[in-house]
C-alpha cells in the first residue's frame, strides 16, 4: 500500500526558503550591510520522487537542466549514488565559498566564528562534525549538548555513549570510521529545540558536508534530524524503520539516542533500524 508523502513538498520548499531569507538578512544587518543589490537568479522546481521498492515520496530538487514533470507522469528513484546530491534552493542565500569549499577542512574554515544566527553569544564552541571524511555511514543529529559545546564533538555525553555502543557493539564498527554531525552547529541555550532561523542559517553548512563526504546511508538520530532533511513535519515515530532517497543518498530516520535514555524498552525499534542499515552496507 502507497503511503502519503510526508508533507506537501511546495509548502515545505517555502517554508524552508522563508527561514533561509530571514537568517541571510538577519546576517547581513549583523555586518553592517544595509541595502542589497538587485540580482536575478533562478529557484529550481520541487518535484516528488519515491524510494523502489519502499513505497514512500520525499521530495527532491530537480535540476536546471530537468524540467519538473507533468502531475500523473511515472518517476523513478535517482541512481543510489550519493553524486546525484542535487542543489537547493536555499543556496541563492549562501555564501559562494560555501559551495566552493572542495575539503571538510575548508569548509571549516568557511563557517569561521559564525554569527550567521543569535545562537553564537551562548556557544562556546562551533560544534562541526567528526569521523572519517570518507565514511559509507554518515549519522546527523540535531545539535549540541552542554558536553559537545564543551568538547566541540558531537555525541560525547550520555546520549553519544550510547550512539559509540550502537556503532561499536551493535554494528561492530569504530566510531572513528563513521562520521558523525547535527543540524545546528551551536547549542541552543538550556538545549531547547532548534528554531526555523537557527536550523535554516545551518542547514547549507550540513549539506555541503554530505556532499562531500558522500555516504553510502544516512542516519537521521531523532525528530528534527529526520524531519529536516526530509522536509516533513510527520513524527520520527512513523518515520522510522522506512527508506528514504535524499538526493541520490539511501535515508534511514531512527529515534534518537537521548530518547532511549528515557525510554529504553524502545531500543529494539532502533535495533530493527540498524539492522536494515547494516544490510545495505554490505550490498
Amino acid at each position: 500500500m502507497n503511503r502519503t508523502p510526508p508533507s506537501d513538498p511546495s509548502q515545505v520548499a517555502l517554508r524552508t526558503l522563508l527561514a533561509q531569507v530571514r537568517a541571510y538578512i538577519e546576517y547581513q544587518q549583523s555586518s553592517g550591510v544595509e541595502a542589497f543589490p538587485r540580482t536575478t537568479g533562478s529557484v529550481f522546481p520541487v518535484a516528488v520522487s519515491p524510494v523502489a521498492g519502499s513505497g514512500h515520496a520525499v521530495p527532491v530538487q530537480a535540476s536546471a537542466s530537468q524540467a519538473a514533470p507533468s502531475p500523473g507522469t511515472p518517476q523513478s528513484a535517482p541512481p543510489h549514488t550519493a553524486t546525484h546530491v542535487a542543489p537547493v534552493a536555499t543556496d541563492l542565500f549562501v555564501l559562494p565559498g560555501v559551495q566552493q569549499a572542495g575539503t571538510l577542512g575548508a569548509l571549516r574554515e568557511e563557517i569561521g566564528d559564525c554569527r550567521r544566527c543569535k545562537l553564537w553569544s551562548g556557544r562556546t564552541h562551533i560544534v562541526f562534525g567528526v569521523g572519517n571524511p570518507q565514511a559509507r555511514l554518515m549519522f546527523v543529529g540535531e545539535g549540541p549538548g552542554r558536553d559537545e559545546d564543551l568538547q566541540a564533538e558531537p555525541f560525547v555525553g550520555r546520549a553519544g555513549q550510547l550512539l559509540t555502543e550502537i556503532i561499536t557493539k551493535g554494528m561492530k564498527m569504530r566510531r572513528e570510521d563513521v562520521y558523525i554531525a547535527n543540524v545546528i552547529k551551536c547549542r541552543p541555550p538550556q538545549n531547547r529545540n532548534p528554531e526555523p532561523d537557527e536550523i535554516a542559517a545551518c542547514q547549507p553548512f550540513l549539506l555541503r558536508q554530505i556532499e562531500l563526504i558522500r555516504p553510502q546511508v544516512l542516519v537521521a538520530l531523532g525528530t528534527f534530524a529526520a524531519q529536516t532533511l526530509l522536509g516533513s513535519r510527520v513524527p520520527i515515530s512513523r518515520l522510522r524503520g522506512h527508506w528514504y532517497d535524499y538526493h541520490g543518498v539511501k535515508l534511514m530516520p531512527t529515534l534518537h539516542p537521548a530518547y532511549l535514555l528515557r525510554n529504553p524498552n524502545d531500543k529494539k525499534l532502533v535495533w530493527a533500524d540498524i539492522k536494515m542499515v547494516l544490510s545495505e552496507l554490505e550490498r
